[in-house]
Protein backbone atom coordinates (compact mmCIF):
# COMPACT_ATOMS: atom_id res chain seq x y z
CA UNK A 1 0.00 0.00 0.00
CA UNK A 2 1.28 3.46 -0.84
CA UNK A 3 2.06 5.72 2.13
CA UNK A 4 -0.63 8.30 1.24
CA UNK A 5 -3.23 5.54 0.94
CA UNK A 6 -2.24 4.05 4.31
CA UNK A 7 -2.31 7.53 5.84
CA UNK A 8 -5.75 8.34 4.44
CA UNK A 9 -7.14 4.93 5.36
CA UNK A 10 -5.80 5.26 8.92
CA UNK A 11 -7.50 8.64 9.32
CA UNK A 12 -10.74 7.42 7.76
CA UNK A 13 -10.95 4.29 9.92
CA UNK A 14 -10.14 6.22 13.09
CA UNK A 15 -12.83 8.76 12.21
CA UNK A 16 -15.36 6.03 11.44
CA UNK A 17 -14.54 4.21 14.70
CA UNK A 18 -14.87 7.47 16.65
CA UNK A 19 -18.27 8.15 15.11
CA UNK A 20 -19.48 4.63 15.98
CA UNK A 21 -18.35 5.02 19.60
CA UNK A 22 -20.01 8.44 19.80
CA UNK A 23 -23.30 7.16 18.40
CA UNK A 24 -23.48 3.91 20.39
CA UNK A 25 -22.04 4.95 23.73
CA UNK A 26 -21.34 8.65 24.17
CA UNK A 27 -24.54 10.22 22.84
CA UNK A 28 -26.89 8.02 24.91
CA UNK A 29 -24.81 8.74 28.02
CA UNK A 30 -24.74 12.49 27.33
CA UNK A 31 -28.54 12.53 27.32
CA UNK A 32 -28.55 11.31 30.95
CA UNK A 33 -26.45 14.15 32.43
CA UNK A 34 -26.84 17.93 32.42
CA UNK A 35 -25.27 19.95 29.64
CA UNK A 36 -22.64 21.57 31.89
CA UNK A 37 -21.33 18.21 33.10
CA UNK A 38 -21.43 16.79 29.57
CA UNK A 39 -19.41 19.73 28.27
CA UNK A 40 -16.79 19.27 30.97
CA UNK A 41 -16.35 15.61 30.00
CA UNK A 42 -15.97 16.50 26.33
CA UNK A 43 -13.77 19.59 26.68
CA UNK A 44 -11.42 18.34 29.42
CA UNK A 45 -9.52 15.76 27.31
CA UNK A 46 -8.47 18.58 25.00
CA UNK A 47 -6.54 20.10 27.93
CA UNK A 48 -4.10 17.21 27.63
CA UNK A 49 -4.26 16.04 24.05
CA UNK A 50 -3.96 19.37 22.27
CA UNK A 51 -0.51 20.13 23.66
CA UNK A 52 0.84 17.03 21.92
CA UNK A 53 0.53 19.02 18.68
CA UNK A 54 3.59 21.03 19.71
CA UNK A 55 5.61 17.95 18.76
CA UNK A 56 5.16 19.02 15.13
CA UNK A 57 7.73 21.71 15.94
CA UNK A 58 10.32 19.32 17.40
CA UNK A 59 13.04 18.06 15.05
CA UNK A 60 13.66 14.38 15.60
CA UNK A 61 10.02 13.76 16.44
CA UNK A 62 9.12 14.92 12.94
CA UNK A 63 11.29 14.98 9.84
CA UNK A 64 13.26 18.12 9.03
CA UNK A 65 11.40 17.88 5.70
CA UNK A 66 8.00 18.48 7.33
CA UNK A 67 6.81 21.74 5.74
CA UNK A 68 6.91 24.58 8.26
CA UNK A 69 3.90 26.05 6.45
CA UNK A 70 1.96 23.12 7.89
CA UNK A 71 3.82 22.44 11.16
CA UNK A 72 3.78 25.99 12.57
CA UNK A 73 0.03 26.63 12.33
CA UNK A 74 -0.74 23.05 13.42
CA UNK A 75 1.56 23.23 16.46
CA UNK A 76 0.63 26.70 17.63
CA UNK A 77 -3.04 26.23 16.77
CA UNK A 78 -3.07 23.21 19.08
CA UNK A 79 -1.29 25.21 21.79
CA UNK A 80 -3.99 27.89 21.67
CA UNK A 81 -6.73 25.21 21.62
CA UNK A 82 -5.21 23.56 24.71
CA UNK A 83 -5.11 26.87 26.57
CA UNK A 84 -8.70 27.63 25.58
CA UNK A 85 -9.72 24.14 26.75
CA UNK A 86 -8.22 24.83 30.18
CA UNK A 87 -10.10 28.12 30.44
CA UNK A 88 -13.38 26.57 29.25
CA UNK A 89 -13.08 23.56 31.56
CA UNK A 90 -12.32 25.76 34.58
CA UNK A 91 -15.28 27.99 33.78
CA UNK A 92 -17.61 25.04 33.28
CA UNK A 93 -16.43 23.36 36.49
CA UNK A 94 -17.15 26.52 38.48
CA UNK A 95 -20.37 27.29 36.56
CA UNK A 96 -18.99 30.73 35.75
CA UNK A 97 -21.24 33.17 33.91
CA UNK A 98 -18.78 33.16 30.99
CA UNK A 99 -18.34 29.38 30.81
CA UNK A 100 -20.62 28.72 27.84
CA UNK A 101 -19.02 31.58 25.90
CA UNK A 102 -15.58 30.13 26.67
CA UNK A 103 -16.75 26.70 25.51
CA UNK A 104 -17.97 28.24 22.23
CA UNK A 105 -14.67 30.07 21.70
CA UNK A 106 -12.67 26.92 22.45
CA UNK A 107 -14.82 24.76 20.22
CA UNK A 108 -14.84 27.09 17.23
CA UNK A 109 -11.07 27.61 17.46
CA UNK A 110 -10.31 23.95 18.13
CA UNK A 111 -12.47 22.57 15.32
CA UNK A 112 -11.22 25.20 12.87
CA UNK A 113 -7.61 24.42 13.83
CA UNK A 114 -8.01 20.71 13.08
CA UNK A 115 -9.90 21.30 9.84
CA UNK A 116 -7.35 23.90 8.73
CA UNK A 117 -4.55 21.38 9.33
CA UNK A 118 -6.26 18.92 6.97
CA UNK A 119 -6.80 21.66 4.39
CA UNK A 120 -3.23 22.93 4.70
CA UNK A 121 -1.86 19.37 4.56
CA UNK A 122 -3.52 18.89 1.18
CA UNK A 123 -2.27 22.29 -0.05
CA UNK A 124 1.37 21.58 0.83
CA UNK A 125 1.06 17.94 -0.31
CA UNK A 126 2.03 16.68 3.14
CA UNK A 127 3.98 13.44 2.93
CA UNK A 128 2.96 11.07 5.75
CA UNK A 129 6.57 10.01 6.34
CA UNK A 130 7.52 13.61 7.16
CA UNK A 131 5.33 13.40 10.26
CA UNK A 132 7.57 10.82 11.94
CA UNK A 133 6.03 9.92 15.29
CA UNK A 134 3.51 12.71 14.66
CA UNK A 135 1.82 10.30 12.22
CA UNK A 136 -0.08 8.89 15.19
CA UNK A 137 -1.34 12.30 16.27
CA UNK A 138 -2.99 12.85 12.91
CA UNK A 139 -4.29 9.30 12.48
CA UNK A 140 -5.22 8.26 16.03
CA UNK A 141 -5.82 11.43 18.07
CA UNK A 142 -7.24 13.98 15.64
CA UNK A 143 -10.28 11.97 14.43
CA UNK A 144 -11.72 11.41 17.95
CA UNK A 145 -11.04 15.06 18.74
CA UNK A 146 -13.01 16.09 15.66
CA UNK A 147 -15.90 13.91 16.75
CA UNK A 148 -15.77 15.41 20.24
CA UNK A 149 -15.93 18.88 18.68
CA UNK A 150 -19.09 17.82 16.82
CA UNK A 151 -20.61 16.56 20.08
CA UNK A 152 -19.67 19.79 21.84
CA UNK A 153 -21.34 21.82 19.08
CA UNK A 154 -24.45 19.67 19.49
CA UNK A 155 -24.54 20.36 23.24
CA UNK A 156 -23.79 24.08 22.87
CA UNK A 157 -26.65 24.46 20.41
CA UNK A 158 -28.87 22.74 22.95
CA UNK A 159 -28.00 25.41 25.55
CA UNK A 160 -29.57 28.13 23.40
CA UNK A 161 -26.50 30.39 23.48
Amino acid sequence: MKPRAAFGLSILMSLLSSIVVAMLFVMPWLRTINVGQALIWLVAPHMFLRFIGLSFLVPGVVSASLPRAWAVPAGYGDLVAGILAIIATAGLAHTASWAIAAAWIFNVWGAADLLFAFYKGARVRLEPGFLGAGFYIVTAIVPPLLVSHALIFMLLMRTGY
